[in-house]
């Protein structure tokens, strides 16, 4: 990949609100270059979706996210990506990973309730064959998510030490 486009998707992480006409002039390029360049990362689907955080925490919110560790067996000839592809066509499932270690899979679901995320868990992501066993993690509090942090920290309050 070249390093305009490399350039543009840092400039579009950091903020994915940024013009073309913008970015161009952050990057001392001609526009018409970076829109194309932005229209072949979208073809190309290297950029697959433009997306806000949101401090949940700030909001009357009531959802309720896991992540679970799951641990299966790979299927012959697949290895882990029909699992994976079963376990992502859930609606409530919002991110899936393969991982290395002590599981195979991290799933990320969200939920109105705790009775709603267990139910998910015992009634469609444990039944699955292959599926060997499941270990799930309530999310209590977000403090940092996509390189934003959300708490109003103060200044550092420790006391300086000196000889």
């Amino acid at each position: 990949m070249d390093k305009l486009k490399l350039n543009i998707l840092n400039l579009l992480k950091e903020d994915a609100r940024h013009s073309a006409e913008l970015l161009a002039t952050m990057l001392g390029e001609d526009r018409a270059a970076v829109e194309t360049a932005i229209a072949e990362l979208e073809a190309d689907k290297v950029i697959v979706k433009y997306a806000t955080v949101v401090n949940w925490g700030k909001v009357d919110d009531d959802k309720v996210t896991a992540l679970i560790e799951v641990q299966i067996t790979p299927e012959r000839g697949r290895g882990f990506d029909a699992i994976a592809e079963r376990i992502y066509l859930y609606p409530e499932v919002k991110s899936v990973y393969l991982m290395s270690g002590a599981y195979d899979l991290l799933v990320e679901i969200e939920g109105t309730t705790l009775k709603e995320v267990a139910s998910f868990v015992s009634s469609k992501l444990s039944s699955i064959d292959r599926v060997l066993s499941t270990k799930t993690h309530f999310i209590l509090k977000k403090y940092k998510q996509d390189g934003v942090i959300f708490e109003d920290h103060e200044d550092d309050q420790r006391l300086l030490i000196s000889p």
